[in-house]
Order: structure tokens, then sequence, then C-alpha cells
């Protein structure tokens, strides 16, 4: 092919690059590729099995793609590759046919894939890291300071989130809810390592998901890909991330309080990660993610639960009606069993509230020891059946015409109340004693 090319041209004296390509059946800049190289440079190329194709940039997206559904199309994989790039990729044929090529070598049908890191397609994905760094004086005290990053893969515009407590499910639930809303949107998929906030256990490379988080991510819409143990080069770009953020941002410095380090952390981020020019892309992150990333990304759905995180911290309830906290276990109402809650320190009591009326439905004195189950016997006590029997006592005495006008009766109030007033007791009489 490449001497048909060479001899058709002759040097610029025969047929023109179109004419050799409409007669060969190739492409025009296949004939100006070979035309432009020597003899020895053709040699070389044609001798290297490795030689690189302009699609390669993009090799790790169709792979993930290809994970993630099996039985796609090239062409559907074409469609979704060019809604995230601007250039043009390549024709059909060739798609197709690199597609195919990719299709016989990986395994596309196990249940686990290690995802490689995508950087080269916007708005995909979004790796995430925690670190934690000892010794840091707030207030003139010496404090431990756990830490979340994230860091966007192609533009790799950062956010760091906070915390002078242990990170658990629920605070790195908010960390990636101030993050979404600090980048405004969220990425198709996050990636991370093997903690126990996000995997509970692994075995023949499946993973079983910590439940909390996986309801957060696919409310919120975006997947969870777990690194393979001890590969920090899946997610390297948050490794070096939380690295740079534990040297450029806290060590050497001192903060009066969290609220001044979480406004200095806030003011670091904007004026100095995200604006200098990255060591590797040699790029600006924030300009990179403005121009080319924001546009990629999809609207953060922010679940419900959180809208009033301020109220409180979620808890979820137990078969037995408990709930822990602080190493302790507390009783809460029986119908409230495997369910959420809402929790809150007030004071020397934990109040434990409704997730959708807020209404506090259970107080206890908070426990100073650790291991302990404190329970209010009433609340696994069934009201509904001594209500039942009450309201059949009151149909007896008075008849069903005359009973249902009472309990209609929002002025009279509940049943207790009625029998208070048909017995003829005291109006201050104690209703619980019933």
């Amino acid at each position: 092919m490449i001497h048909k090319i060479k001899a058709m041209y002759d040097e610029g004296n025969g047929y023109s690059k179109k004419q050799i390509a409409g007669e060969l059946s190739i492409s025009r800049n296949t004939v100006k590729k070979y035309l432009g190289m020597s003899e020895e440079e053709i040699v070389q190329y044609l001798d290297n099995p490795e030689r690189e194709k302009k699609l390669d940039r993009y090799k790790d997206y169709i792979v993930h793609l290809l994970q993630k559904y099996p039985k796609l199309t090239a062409t559907k994989i074409k469609r979704k590759l060019g809604a995230k790039i601007r250039e043009g990729i390549a024709s059909e044929r060739t798609f197709r046919n690199y597609v195919k090529e990719l299709k016989e070598v990986i395994t596309v049908k196990q249940k686990r894939y290690y995802e490689p890191v995508i950087d080269m397609v916007p708005g995909v994905q979004c790796q995430v890291d925690m670190g934690e760094i000892r010794g840091v004086l707030i207030g003139g005290v010496p404090a431990t300071i756990c830490f979340a990053v994230f860091v966007l893969s192609y533009s790799r515009l950062m956010y760091v989130a906070v915390s002078d407590k242990p990170i658990t499910t629920n605070l790195f639930i908010q960390m990636h809810d101030e993050a979404f809303r600090g980048f405004g949107l969220v990425v198709e998929e996050c990636v991370y390592d093997q903690t126990k906030l996000v995997v509970i256990r692994e075995e023949f490379r499946e993973v079983w998901l910590n439940e909390e988080f996986s309801r957060y991510a696919a409310c919120a819409g975006f997947d969870i890909r777990v690194c393979e143990g001890y590969d920090p080069e899946s997610k390297g770009k948050v490794e070096a991330g939380v690295k740079y953020a534990r040297n450029n941002f806290f060590y050497g410095e001192e903060f009066g309080c969290m609220d001044e380090l979480k406004e200095e952390l806030k003011k670091w981020i904007n004026e100095v990660a995200n604006v200098r020019v990255h060591g590797t892309t040699k790029r600006v992150p924030a300009e990179v993610y403005e121009a080319e990333e924001r546009e990629k990304m999809k609207p953060y759905l922010r679940p419900s639960f959180l809208k009033d995180s301020d109220a409180g911290q979620l808890r979820g309830v137990d078969k037995t009606s408990l709930i822990s906290y602080k190493s302790n276990k507390y009783s809460v109402p029986m119908n409230y069993q495997s369910s959420r809650v809402l929790i809150k320190e007030e004071g020397w009591r934990l109040a434990i509230l409704d997730i959708e009326t807020k209404e506090v439905i259970a107080a206890h004195t908070l426990s100073e020891g650790k291991g302990e189950i404190i329970k209010n016997t009433n609340h696994y006590r069934d009201y509904r059946k001594i209500i039942s029997s009450m309201e059949n006592d009151i149909r007896e005495i008075t008849g069903k015409e005359a009973s249902e006008k009472l309990f209609n009766d929002k002025k009279i109030g509940d049943t207790s109340h009625i029998l208070v007033l048909l017995l003829g007791l005291p109006a201050n009489f104690n209703v619980n004693f019933l």
C-alpha cells in the first residue's frame, strides 16, 4: 500500500493526494501521513507493535463504558464520547474497529473491574481520599484534624472538607454534600480506596458496599468505584492532593478556632489550590473547569434527608428500637424500629427527632460511660392497643353514634380525655394513669 502511494504520487508529478485516496479507498490523512515520512521512518513505524493510535487517548473511558454496559454498541459509545469532547474523534469505521479490538482483549463480563483513571474526558470522574494531620494548633491547643480531598480527574479542580472529629459514615456523606455544593455539580462516578466508609468487605472481586453511603450515592446521582487493594496508582491524583493539602495548607499554620480554620481553608482552595498552574497538566484547574468541564457535569440531586442536616445527625434505628451514640445505645419508640431518625445533643440530654416533622420523639440523659444501654420502658409499649380498647369501652357506654361525635370533636381531645369526662373525674386528673 505504501509503495503504491509513493509510486502514484511520484514526488508530486503523478496523482494528487485526493486522487490517490479515491483510487486506493483510503483517507487523505493516511496518504498525507505516509508521503510525509521517509522510508526509514516508515520501517520504524511499522516495526513498532505498540504504536499509539489517536483513540488511545480515550481508551480508559471506552473501557469504562464497556465494563459498565457490556452490550453497548460502538455507535453509541462514539455518541457518548462525542458529547464529552469537542474535537473530531474518528470515522465510524475506524471507531468500530477500535472498539472491536478492545472487546477482544478486555473482560467485560466480570462483576468487578478496577477502574483506570479517566482524565481525558471531562465530567466523568472525581477521586476521593481522606487524610489526617496531628498537632494542628487550634486556639493554642494541639488538635487532630481529619479531612477529605475531592479532585476532579479532568480539570484537577480540588475541594477539601475538614472536621475535628473522626470521620463517620454520616460525616463522610456530609463532606460529599459540601464538596458537590462547592463544585456546583456532580460527576458520573467517584473513586475510592477500600475504606469501611464505602466498602464493608470484598470477596473474590465482589464488593459489599456500605448501605448508608450507597443509598446517598444513589440519591445524589453518582456511581461508586472502588480501587483494588494496595493500588494507589488507581487514584494517584487525589493521593497527591492529600499530600498537597497537608503540606501546603495545614503544615506550619495556627488557627484561633475551627470556624477560622474552615474560612482560611476555603480561601486557600479558591486563591491558591485551584488557580495555580498544575504540575502535571501545566494548566490552571479553575480555568479548565469553567471552560471545558462544568458544562459536562450533571446537576447535583441533593437528597431530601440532607436538607435539614443542621437540625441534627442522622442515625439508623435497629430492630430493637435502639440507636448508637458515643459508644452507648439509647431507645426510641418501637414504631421507629429499623428506620432513621435525627439526633441532637442539647446540653445534658440527647434529643431524638422525627426526620419529617422534626418533633422530639424521645429524650435521654447523656451517659458518660461506654457500652451502656439507656432505655425508656414506655418506648416498648404499644399504646395503640390500649387506645383501641378504650374506644371500644366508650362505644359500649355511649353508643356508636354518640361515641363517633366525641372522637371527632377536636375541642375535647384524645380518647383518654374523653374517658375522664365520661367518668366524671376532675379535669386535672392525670390521664397518663389511664
